[in-house]
């Protein structure tokens, strides 16, 4: 499978924030709504002004979204989870997280510490917002009225307050893969023991808040409103990923006691990190017709990814004597333990980018390969779909 198209915007705390393509398509809708109907209710005023405070408030909204996504990462860093990095795509964010809690406790702690971000952000909000307003009500500016106009300042606090406070709203229900599912799927394997019942449970909540969003984008598109298309979206995705869950819950139980070191390829071909790009050209890709070599250095640790499209590009631009680990992606989530459950890589958004994954021990030390090949036959053997 090819790997998705991410776009590297910093690094913060050491963790990679990425963009999707689809986010540069959501900043400039964001923008054109923001300046063409609800900043000029409050502002009035020239096209202009209403365009440059609507870049800061889209900004705003998707620096919002990367704090709250930090509070996922940062917490499960204490947790002793590595973090990939972070993505924000078409109508929000995600953390990656190289492995799945392990506890029910440490499921809880990751859930809920977006969430209390976001609220902490509103919060401040509504505090400097009554400051600001001082003779106008915070929540005329949060949600103003026809004819009520503030100063852009106000307008920018008032707008972030209230998007801060739909988000915190709308993530809490408890419906996969919303944080409120993922807070109630860990309360459920908290109160059970058993994680695959809560992510059953909160998936089937999800598939019913897809439906309702999906109706409720339907009868919006034929009353004429265009912001409909978004909700009809956003049901639709929602709807895949709780199907997902649910499907992944019923049959998480039946290959529980399967790890990655039972079905992965002990002796996969490796790339050495030293390899000039003509012998790596000659010696694998064009042996093996892969599309991406592991990477390792003389004690077989993992280094990173090797793909072919960048080993002929750097050729054909007239650099073949670089060695591969000068152009190897080194932060991309390809690895995964040799020990961990076959259902922690099944969620692992390296495979799906991939194709497969390179299993190391606790000490990095590259152990073998699982191609979706691999987990296939291991899927039919245990029953799944």
């Amino acid at each position: 499978m090819p790997i998705r198209t991410r776009f590297q915007l910093a690094r913060i705390f050491g963790i990679r924030v990425g963009v999707s393509g689809s986010w540069f398509v959501v900043l400039f809708l964001l923008i054109w709504l923001l300046a063409t109907e609800y900043f000029p209710a409050l502002l009035g005023g020239s096209p202009t002004k209403n365009y440059a405070i609507a870049v800061v408030a889209a900004l705003g909204y998707f620096g919002s979204l990367i704090l709250h996504e930090l509070g996922h990462a940062l917490m499960a860093r204490r947790q002793g989870i590595p973090v990939a990095g972070i993505d924000l795509w078409f109508f929000g964010g995600v953390s990656h997280l190289r492995r799945e809690p392990q506890t029910a406790g440490e499921a809880f702690k990751v859930a809920i510490a977006g969430p209390l971000v976001t609220l902490a952000l509103f919060v401040l909000c509504v505090l400097v917002g009554t400051l600001v307003a001082s003779t106008q009500s915070f929540a005329e500016v949060a949600l103003p009225r026809q004819g009520f106009v503030t100063t852009p300042a106000l307008a920018l606090i008032g707008w972030l307050g209230f998007i801060n406070g739909v988000l915190f709203l709308f993530n809490l229900l408890p419906a996969f893969p919303l944080d409120g599912g993922r807070i109630a799927r860990a309360l459920v394997w908290w109160r059970t023991g058993d994680r695959h019942r809560g992510t059953r449970l909160t998936g089937r909540a999800g598939q019913a808040l897809a439906m309702l969003l999906g109706l409720a984008g339907m009868y919006a598109l034929l009353r004429g409103d265009t912001l409909g298309l978004f909700t009809l979206v956003l049901g639709m995705i929602i709807y895949q990923a709780a199907g997902t869950a649910v499907v992944q819950g019923s049959f998480g139980q039946r290959i529980q006691d399967v790890k990655v070191s039972d079905i992965m390829d002990t002796e996969p071909v490796t790339v050495p990190a030293q390899t000039g790009l003509l012998d790596a050209e000659e010696q694998f890709f064009q042996r093996y017709s892969w599309p991406w070599f592991a990477v390792v250095d003389p004690a077989r640790r993992f280094l990173g990814v090797v793909r072919a499209e960048r080993v002929q590009a750097e050729i054909a631009a007239g650099r073949p004597a670089l060695a591969v680990n000068e152009i190897m992606e080194s932060d991309i989530e390809a690895q995964i333990g040799a020990e961990e459950p076959l259902e922690s890589l099944l969620r692992s958004d390296g495979l799906r980018r991939l194709g497969a994954m390179v299993a190391v021990d606790e000490n990095g030390v590259l152990r073998g390969v699982v191609t979706l090949a691999q987990i296939q036959r291991a899927l039919k053997l245990a029953g799944g779909p």
